[in-house]
Protein backbone atom coordinates (compact mmCIF):
# COMPACT_ATOMS: atom_id res chain seq x y z
CA UNK A 1 0.00 0.00 0.00
CA UNK A 2 1.26 3.48 -0.86
CA UNK A 3 2.38 5.65 2.03
CA UNK A 4 1.39 8.80 0.17
CA UNK A 5 -1.88 10.72 -0.02
CA UNK A 6 -2.84 13.81 -2.00
CA UNK A 7 -4.98 15.99 0.25
CA UNK A 8 -6.93 19.17 -0.44
CA UNK A 9 -8.53 21.93 1.59
CA UNK A 10 -11.55 23.71 0.18
CA UNK A 11 -11.82 27.32 1.34
CA UNK A 12 -15.33 28.82 1.35
CA UNK A 13 -17.23 32.01 2.13
CA UNK A 14 -20.53 30.43 3.11
CA UNK A 15 -23.76 32.43 3.39
CA UNK A 16 -27.15 31.78 4.97
CA UNK A 17 -28.37 30.00 1.80
CA UNK A 18 -27.75 26.26 2.33
CA UNK A 19 -28.56 25.26 -1.26
CA UNK A 20 -26.18 27.85 -2.69
CA UNK A 21 -23.44 26.83 -0.26
CA UNK A 22 -23.87 23.16 -1.10
CA UNK A 23 -23.55 23.89 -4.81
CA UNK A 24 -20.43 26.03 -4.28
CA UNK A 25 -18.77 23.50 -2.00
CA UNK A 26 -19.58 20.64 -4.40
CA UNK A 27 -17.95 22.50 -7.30
CA UNK A 28 -14.74 23.08 -5.34
CA UNK A 29 -14.71 19.47 -4.09
CA UNK A 30 -14.98 18.29 -7.70
CA UNK A 31 -12.18 20.66 -8.71
CA UNK A 32 -9.93 19.22 -5.98
CA UNK A 33 -10.66 15.67 -7.10
CA UNK A 34 -9.90 16.61 -10.71
CA UNK A 35 -6.49 17.78 -9.50
CA UNK A 36 -5.82 14.36 -8.02
CA UNK A 37 -6.94 14.83 -4.41
CA UNK A 38 -7.82 11.56 -2.71
CA UNK A 39 -8.87 13.25 0.54
CA UNK A 40 -10.77 16.53 0.41
CA UNK A 41 -11.78 18.59 3.46
CA UNK A 42 -14.16 21.56 3.70
CA UNK A 43 -14.44 24.16 6.50
CA UNK A 44 -16.62 24.45 9.55
CA UNK A 45 -20.15 25.64 8.69
CA UNK A 46 -19.85 24.36 5.13
CA UNK A 47 -23.54 24.72 4.27
CA UNK A 48 -24.69 27.50 6.58
CA UNK A 49 -23.24 30.70 8.05
CA UNK A 50 -26.33 32.24 9.66
CA UNK A 51 -26.46 35.74 11.18
CA UNK A 52 -27.41 34.36 14.62
CA UNK A 53 -28.36 31.19 16.45
CA UNK A 54 -32.08 31.63 15.90
CA UNK A 55 -31.68 32.04 12.16
CA UNK A 56 -29.46 28.97 12.10
CA UNK A 57 -32.04 26.85 13.91
CA UNK A 58 -34.69 27.81 11.36
CA UNK A 59 -32.59 26.36 8.54
CA UNK A 60 -31.34 23.14 10.14
CA UNK A 61 -32.62 19.58 10.06
CA UNK A 62 -32.19 16.39 12.05
CA UNK A 63 -29.54 14.14 10.51
CA UNK A 64 -32.09 11.79 8.94
CA UNK A 65 -33.71 14.60 6.92
CA UNK A 66 -30.82 16.96 6.15
CA UNK A 67 -30.69 17.17 2.33
CA UNK A 68 -26.95 17.92 2.27
CA UNK A 69 -25.92 14.56 3.72
CA UNK A 70 -27.10 12.28 0.89
CA UNK A 71 -25.92 14.81 -1.70
CA UNK A 72 -22.41 14.89 -0.25
CA UNK A 73 -22.34 11.12 0.21
CA UNK A 74 -23.22 10.70 -3.45
CA UNK A 75 -20.49 13.16 -4.44
CA UNK A 76 -17.85 11.26 -2.46
CA UNK A 77 -18.91 8.06 -4.21
CA UNK A 78 -19.02 9.71 -7.64
CA UNK A 79 -15.50 11.10 -7.21
CA UNK A 80 -14.24 8.02 -5.32
CA UNK A 81 -12.63 10.13 -2.58
CA UNK A 82 -12.57 10.41 1.15
CA UNK A 83 -14.54 13.57 1.86
CA UNK A 84 -14.52 15.41 5.19
CA UNK A 85 -17.29 17.97 5.55
CA UNK A 86 -15.78 20.19 8.22
CA UNK A 87 -19.12 20.68 9.90
CA UNK A 88 -22.84 20.79 9.32
CA UNK A 89 -25.34 22.23 11.79
CA UNK A 90 -27.47 19.21 12.70
CA UNK A 91 -30.58 19.79 14.79
CA UNK A 92 -30.52 17.60 17.90
CA UNK A 93 -33.33 19.25 19.91
CA UNK A 94 -35.83 22.09 19.65
CA UNK A 95 -33.22 24.70 20.57
CA UNK A 96 -29.82 23.09 19.90
CA UNK A 97 -27.76 21.82 17.01
CA UNK A 98 -24.60 19.76 16.93
CA UNK A 99 -21.60 21.26 15.12
CA UNK A 100 -20.83 17.96 13.40
CA UNK A 101 -18.06 16.80 11.06
CA UNK A 102 -18.93 14.11 8.54
CA UNK A 103 -16.31 11.87 6.95
CA UNK A 104 -17.53 9.98 3.88
CA UNK A 105 -15.54 7.12 2.36
CA UNK A 106 -15.12 6.54 -1.41
CA UNK A 107 -18.26 4.40 -1.43
CA UNK A 108 -20.31 7.28 -0.04
CA UNK A 109 -20.66 5.68 3.38
CA UNK A 110 -20.35 7.67 6.61
CA UNK A 111 -16.96 6.57 7.97
CA UNK A 112 -16.93 8.85 11.03
CA UNK A 113 -18.87 11.56 12.84
CA UNK A 114 -17.44 14.10 15.26
CA UNK A 115 -19.37 16.67 17.31
CA UNK A 116 -17.28 19.71 18.24
CA UNK A 117 -16.32 19.37 21.90
CA UNK A 118 -15.17 22.89 22.80
CA UNK A 119 -17.67 25.69 22.16
CA UNK A 120 -16.69 29.28 21.40
CA UNK A 121 -18.13 31.57 24.09
CA UNK A 122 -16.07 34.76 24.14
CA UNK A 123 -16.08 38.56 24.25
CA UNK A 124 -13.27 39.92 22.07
CA UNK A 125 -11.53 43.29 22.58
CA UNK A 126 -12.82 44.28 19.12
CA UNK A 127 -16.38 44.21 20.48
CA UNK A 128 -17.27 40.90 18.83
CA UNK A 129 -19.27 38.56 21.06
CA UNK A 130 -19.88 34.84 20.44
CA UNK A 131 -22.01 32.45 22.48
CA UNK A 132 -21.92 29.17 20.59
CA UNK A 133 -23.26 27.27 23.61
CA UNK A 134 -26.62 29.07 23.38
CA UNK A 135 -27.61 27.03 20.34
CA UNK A 136 -25.00 24.26 20.09
CA UNK A 137 -24.79 21.05 22.11
CA UNK A 138 -21.15 20.04 22.74
CA UNK A 139 -19.77 16.64 21.88
CA UNK A 140 -17.83 14.53 24.34
CA UNK A 141 -16.05 11.83 22.31
CA UNK A 142 -12.70 11.57 20.56
CA UNK A 143 -13.00 10.43 16.95
CA UNK A 144 -10.42 8.73 14.77
CA UNK A 145 -10.89 7.24 11.33
CA UNK A 146 -8.83 5.53 8.64
CA UNK A 147 -7.98 7.44 5.47
CA UNK A 148 -5.26 5.14 4.19
CA UNK A 149 -2.40 5.28 4.79
CA UNK A 150 -3.22 7.75 7.58
CA UNK A 151 -5.21 7.55 10.77
CA UNK A 152 -7.12 10.81 11.04
CA UNK A 153 -8.05 12.61 14.25
CA UNK A 154 -11.12 14.84 13.83
CA UNK A 155 -11.49 18.23 15.54
CA UNK A 156 -13.25 21.54 14.76
CA UNK A 157 -12.08 25.17 15.00
CA UNK A 158 -11.97 26.28 18.69
CA UNK A 159 -10.76 22.78 19.62
CA UNK A 160 -7.33 23.89 18.36
CA UNK A 161 -6.79 25.84 21.60
CA UNK A 162 -6.92 22.64 23.66
CA UNK A 163 -3.68 20.75 23.01
CA UNK A 164 -4.67 17.88 25.28
CA UNK A 165 -7.28 16.84 22.72
CA UNK A 166 -4.65 16.53 20.00
CA UNK A 167 -2.26 14.72 22.31
CA UNK A 168 -4.94 12.18 23.11
CA UNK A 169 -5.62 11.67 19.40
CA UNK A 170 -1.91 11.27 18.62
CA UNK A 171 -1.44 8.83 21.49
CA UNK A 172 -4.28 6.78 20.00
CA UNK A 173 -2.54 6.65 16.64
CA UNK A 174 -3.52 9.80 14.73
CA UNK A 175 -0.96 10.76 12.08
CA UNK A 176 -3.15 13.42 10.41
CA UNK A 177 -5.20 15.98 12.36
CA UNK A 178 -8.08 17.89 10.79
CA UNK A 179 -9.08 21.37 12.00
CA UNK A 180 -11.90 22.74 9.80
CA UNK A 181 -12.62 26.26 10.99
CA UNK A 182 -14.41 29.59 10.70
CA UNK A 183 -11.85 31.60 12.68
CA UNK A 184 -12.62 35.25 13.32
CA UNK A 185 -10.48 37.86 11.59
CA UNK A 186 -9.26 39.15 14.97
CA UNK A 187 -8.15 35.84 16.45
CA UNK A 188 -6.97 34.48 13.12
CA UNK A 189 -4.49 37.28 12.56
CA UNK A 190 -3.02 36.71 16.00
CA UNK A 191 -3.12 32.96 16.50
CA UNK A 192 -4.17 30.83 13.49
CA UNK A 193 -0.77 29.94 12.09
CA UNK A 194 1.04 29.49 15.39
CA UNK A 195 -1.65 27.29 16.95
CA UNK A 196 -1.88 24.98 13.96
CA UNK A 197 1.87 24.70 13.55
CA UNK A 198 2.19 23.95 17.27
CA UNK A 199 -0.37 21.14 17.05
CA UNK A 200 1.63 19.65 14.17
CA UNK A 201 5.03 20.02 15.82
CA UNK A 202 4.14 18.74 19.28
CA UNK A 203 2.48 15.62 17.87
CA UNK A 204 4.66 14.98 14.81
CA UNK A 205 1.52 14.89 12.66
CA UNK A 206 0.17 16.49 9.51
CA UNK A 207 -2.51 19.14 10.03
CA UNK A 208 -5.23 19.86 7.49
CA UNK A 209 -7.11 23.09 8.26
CA UNK A 210 -9.73 24.20 5.69
CA UNK A 211 -11.18 27.59 6.54
CA UNK A 212 -13.93 30.07 5.89
CA UNK A 213 -12.54 33.36 4.59
CA UNK A 214 -13.65 36.91 3.88
CA UNK A 215 -16.70 39.06 4.61
CA UNK A 216 -19.86 36.98 4.78
CA UNK A 217 -23.36 38.13 3.91
CA UNK A 218 -24.23 38.16 7.63
CA UNK A 219 -21.53 40.77 8.28
CA UNK A 220 -19.08 38.39 9.94
CA UNK A 221 -15.45 38.44 8.78
CA UNK A 222 -13.49 35.19 8.86
CA UNK A 223 -9.74 34.88 8.51
CA UNK A 224 -9.29 32.33 5.71
CA UNK A 225 -5.70 31.17 5.12
CA UNK A 226 -6.51 27.46 4.88
CA UNK A 227 -3.38 25.51 5.75
CA UNK A 228 -1.78 22.14 5.14
CA UNK A 229 1.11 21.67 7.58
CA UNK A 230 3.76 18.97 7.71
CA UNK A 231 4.75 17.02 10.83
CA UNK A 232 7.89 19.13 11.31
CA UNK A 233 5.71 22.26 11.39
CA UNK A 234 6.41 23.35 7.81
CA UNK A 235 3.59 25.00 5.83
CA UNK A 236 3.04 22.90 2.70
CA UNK A 237 0.16 24.91 1.23
CA UNK A 238 -1.74 28.04 2.22
CA UNK A 239 -4.83 29.82 0.91
CA UNK A 240 -5.53 33.53 1.00
CA UNK A 241 -8.91 35.06 1.79
CA UNK A 242 -10.78 34.07 -1.38
CA UNK A 243 -12.66 30.79 -1.86
CA UNK A 244 -10.65 28.12 -3.63
CA UNK A 245 -8.63 24.92 -3.30
CA UNK A 246 -5.15 24.16 -1.96
CA UNK A 247 -3.40 20.80 -2.26
CA UNK A 248 -0.36 18.98 -0.94
CA UNK A 249 1.10 15.49 -1.12
CA UNK A 250 1.39 13.86 2.31
CA UNK A 251 3.91 11.09 3.07
CA UNK A 252 3.47 8.87 6.10
CA UNK A 253 7.25 8.43 6.22
CA UNK A 254 7.54 12.11 7.17
CA UNK A 255 5.51 11.41 10.32
CA UNK A 256 7.80 8.52 11.21
CA UNK A 257 10.85 10.69 10.65
CA UNK A 258 9.55 13.63 12.71
CA UNK A 259 8.61 11.37 15.61
CA UNK A 260 12.02 9.73 15.51
CA UNK A 261 13.79 13.10 15.64
CA UNK A 262 11.69 14.33 18.58
CA UNK A 263 10.18 11.26 20.27
CA UNK A 264 8.04 13.22 22.73
CA UNK A 265 5.00 10.96 22.29
CA UNK A 266 7.07 8.20 23.91
CA UNK A 267 8.15 10.49 26.75
CA UNK A 268 4.72 11.48 28.08
CA UNK A 269 4.55 10.80 31.83
CA UNK A 270 1.70 10.97 34.31
CA UNK A 271 1.99 13.67 36.96
CA UNK A 272 0.26 14.73 40.13
CA UNK A 273 -0.94 18.07 41.40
Amino acid sequence: MSERLRAACVQLRSSDDPAENLATASAFISEAAAKGAQFVATPENTCLMAPDGGAKLEKTYPAESDPAIPALAALAEELSIHLLIGSLAIRVSADKTANRSYLFDPKGRIAALYDKVHLFDVDLPSGETYRESRTVAPGSQLQLADVPPFKVGLTVCYDVRFPQLYRALAQRGATLLTVPAAFTQTTGQAHWHVLLRARAIENGAYVLAPAQGGMHANGRATYGHSLIIGPWGEILAEGGTEPGVILADLDLAAVTAARARVPSLRHDRPFEG
